[in-house]
């Protein structure tokens, strides 16, 4: 991840999110490929930033090394 060399902590906001909750490298080559991967959905964002927050959260969790 450009910015952060050893990667994304989980629960750590990513240093490419700008203020406004977009992507500063989205469409680049150096975006990393598991970003693009990620597509939201009505299981993933449900019905409020929130919920899509908490969501996120456990993805990492139940993924982290």
């Amino acid at each position: 991840m450009p910015g952060m060399p050893n990667g994304k902590p989980a629960g750590v906001r990513c240093v490419q999110l700008a203020d406004d909750n977009l992507c500063r490298i989205f469409g680049q080559p150096e975006r990393p490929a598991f970003c693009g991967g990620l597509q939201p959905s009505m299981d993933m964002c449900g019905d409020s930033r929130e919920y899509a927050v908490q969501w996120l959260g456990e993805l990492e969790r139940l993924t982290a090394p």
